[in-house]
């Protein structure tokens, strides 16, 4: 990844709207809004009626912060944002996409940070024109804990973006406006890195991610079980090199080491970890194996590529 801001950066504060309330979106929302950012967040019922009294609580191992951003109940309250950063969960997109759609053709730059290498097809498919879009990630553990109160689990907090390739718009255009959207990020403390292959990264992601979430899915128990259960590395280790050769297939440059690569940042993970979606999974709610699992068994089929442990994996929990 390389860092591609200009010299010369307007650090004004920016506009920014933020769809999606839960635990990245608000966590997000709070630092930003704490650190002098015009920050709206669409929200409803009692998270929505909570900050509109008391605000956006933060708490983390650092203590417990509490910020005001504005909270909108509709998307003509989010006034005209430069920056709209989606965070919802991938399920809820087609429930969101035709505000996010709305603010697009407005003028606004559309930031999904979502699961899935896929998102920005997703929305285009939606109704998002494919020029406001920029390619990004997350890497943080946030959750919504209670009405108005977000908590931060993981002590770092990663955004990577950066122009997509293909048909999505001319990369050097976005460069001025990606130099002032992480900017305004970095003032807010969150690391924040430009990337010249931002595709590459979230198929990085995806590896790490959708192999935990089978692999702890399947199990219904935390990365540190599967590790050590019998036969629970060579699950870790199919799993990360079908989704690796699916990559190959449709081009994408990961790298020789990337399977070995993904294998040790899992190795290195707490015994206590539970991805996301192991955490859906145990409250009984719906998960997001569809673009996880789901994509890698989908785009495998496309390329002749077997890939059964993925497979497996969408049809064990994406029938629960």
């Amino acid at each position: 990844m390389t860092t591609t801001d200009p010299a010369v950066v307007d650090k004004s504060p920016l506009r920014i709207a933020i769809v999606g309330a839960g635990g990245v979106g608000g966590w997000y929302a709070g630092e930003l809004a704490l650190a002098g950012h015009d920050v709206a967040i669409l929200a409803r019922g009692d998270h929505l009626e909570a900050m509109r009294r008391d605000g956006l609580e933060l708490r983390s191992a650092d203590g417990s912060r509490r910020a005001h951003p504005r909270v909108a109940a509709r998307v003509d309250e989010l006034g005209n944002p430069e920056l709209v950063i989606v965070a919802v969960k991938a399920y809820s997109m087609r429930e969101i996409a035709p505000a996010v759609a709305l603010l697009a053709k407005g003028g606004s730059a559309i930031l999904p940070l979502l699961n899935g290498v896929d998102a920005a097809d997703r929305l285009v498919e939606l109704g998002v024109p494919k020029e406001s879009l920029i390619g990004g990630l997350t890497v943080i553990s946030a959750a919504k804990v209670a009405p108005g109160v977000i908590e931060r689990r993981s002590a770092f907090q990663r955004i990577v973006m950066g122009a997509l390739g293909g048909s999505f718009g001319a990369p050097d255009a976005w460069a001025p406006r990606l130099a002032r959207f992480a900017a305004a990020l970095r003032s807010a403390n969150i690391e924040t890195t430009i990337s010249a292959r931002i595709e590459v990264d979230l198929w990085n992601k995806l590896a790490f991610l959708a192999t935990l979430a089978a692999a702890c899915g399947m199990s219904r128990a935390p990365v540190g079980a599967v590790r050590t259960a019998p036969l629970g590395a060579l699950l870790l280790e199919r799993c990360v090199r079908e989704i690796v050769a699916v990559a190959e297939a449709r081009g994408v440059p990961m790298g020789a080491d990337a399977a070995d690569r993904t294998l040790a940042g899992i190795a290195a993970l707490p015994t206590e970890m539970r991805p996301s979606l192991l955490l859906d999974l145990e409250r009984g709610g719906q998960t997001e194996i569809d673009v996880l699992s789901g994509a890698i068994a989908r785009m495998g089929r496309e390329h002749g590529i077997p890939t059964p442990v993925h497979d497996t994996a969408l049809a064990a929990i994406g029938r629960v």
